[in-house]
């Protein structure tokens, strides 16, 4: 701690993120892969009472007497999701998610995302991010640890459901963890969105021989090596969620699955592995909401614990990503072993490359000095 009362900050906007390396997702899926160890061994904090909780979601009625409340649409989020990440970060910090379908249609992007890294110890600030990178990148990172250790190192076709963000950046991650990929289906809803995809990808990884939009789920997923499900949509009623069978799946298919997913009964069986990124966020969002929480929280690694408490999976059956990273339980033991891991988004994540990046920048001297106080006026 210091004696001075000073406290300055600094402030990274989204070019000044660029700049300190917020879109390395080399480095960023190494920094994923260390906060998993962190997590594994519980040195980290979100919050609830389990300490696990993905965060504070502001909800709103369906009916209000306020003219001026906003209506709960899809994609309409307001959201605070803290977290404290030991080991060599020690740092702590907040994103604040805000979240609405309705800005596309004025030019801003769905979600607008900032995020306050501060010290541990005293609490001061550290630094105020623009954090829609910072976000795509840590969501598209945790598919590319998936990847190193349970995605066949053969790999050479990719699926992506959902051209957006969360696709490019787990496409950017699959390429980093299987770089023989030569070959990328993508699908979505708009053909505006899988052109700039398409020319994108082909852009950035010049090395692919093949880019293509597939009009089907079971086109994406049928003969592909790793799979993400990227897209966003409506919760509420699980039958309207992007789809996998077990029929489409082929031997050594690894499934990265950050967003809405949805599988068939085949998928339940023993001879598809089933890994949670982090088993306590779904165990916390179990608490928080009513069963079944598959239909309000989409993810698979819900629906899998849906199914344990319905006596259709035992929990055993339910892989943990950290173990595996640390060796105390096996990543791929073979090539025919078809693997889906469930990609929760958690704060904790944030607070990992937060750090990193804010690292990065204090080194290389970005960002702008910002003071709080030199004296706080009242102590």
């Amino acid at each position: 701690m210091t004696s001075s009362t000073k406290i300055d900050f600094i402030y990274l906007s989204e070019p000044d993120m660029v700049k300190a390396g917020v879109t390395d997702m080399p480095a960023c899926v190494d920094t994923m892969e260390e906060m998993f160890k962190l997590l594994y061994c519980g040195d980290y904090r979100m919050a609830g009472k389990n300490n696990n909780s993905h965060g504070s979601l502001i909800l709103f009625p369906e009916d209000s007497p306020h003219a001026t409340m906003p209506k709960p649409t899809p994609d309409r989020r307001l959201m605070a999701m803290p977290a404290y990440l030991g080991g060599n970060f020690g740092t702590s910090g907040v994103k604040w998610y805000g979240s609405n379908i309705a800005n596309r249609e004025i030019g801003l992007p769905r979600s607008i995302l900032m995020f306050i890294l501060t010290d541990t110890e005293t609490s001061a600030p550290l630094a105020l991010m623009s954090a829609n990178l910072l976000s795509a990148y840590r969501t598209g990172a945790i598919p590319g640890v998936g990847a190193r250790h349970l995605a066949r190192k053969d790999s050479r076709v990719a699926g992506i459901l959902g051209p957006g963000v969360m696709g490019k950046t787990s496409l950017s991650a699959y390429m980093d963890a299987c770089p023989k990929i030569d070959t990328v289906k993508v699908k979505g809803r708009g053909q505006k969105n899988i052109d700039l995809f398409i020319a994108w990808a082909k852009e950035t990884f010049p090395q692919l021989k093949n880019v293509h939009a597939v009009k089907t789920d079971e086109e994406l997923v049928r003969n592909s090596d790793v799979v993400a499900y990227c897209s966003s949509g409506a919760t509420g009623d699980p039958s309207t969620y992007p789809l996998v069978k077990r029929e489409w799946i082929s031997p050594g298919t690894f499934f990265g699955m950050p967003a809405l997913g949805n599988f068939d009964d085949g998928v339940l069986g023993p001879d598809v592995r089933k890994v949670q990124d982090n088993p306590g966020i779904y165990e916390a969002w179990e608490e928080e909401l009513p069963s079944p929480v598959h239909n309000i929280n989409p993810l698979v690694g819900q629906k899998f614990l849906d199914m344990v408490g319905e006596g259709k999976l035992k929990k055993e059956d339910l892989e943990d990503l950290g173990k595996i990273i640390v060796g105390d339980a096996p990543g791929r033991t073979n090539d025919e072993e078809i693997i889906m891991m469930s990609v929760g988004g958690m704060p904790v994540e944030d607070v990992a490359w937060a750090t990193m990046v804010y690292r990065n920048a204090i080194e290389k001297g970005i960002g702008v000095s910002l003071n709080l106080w030199d004296k706080p006026i009242l102590n």
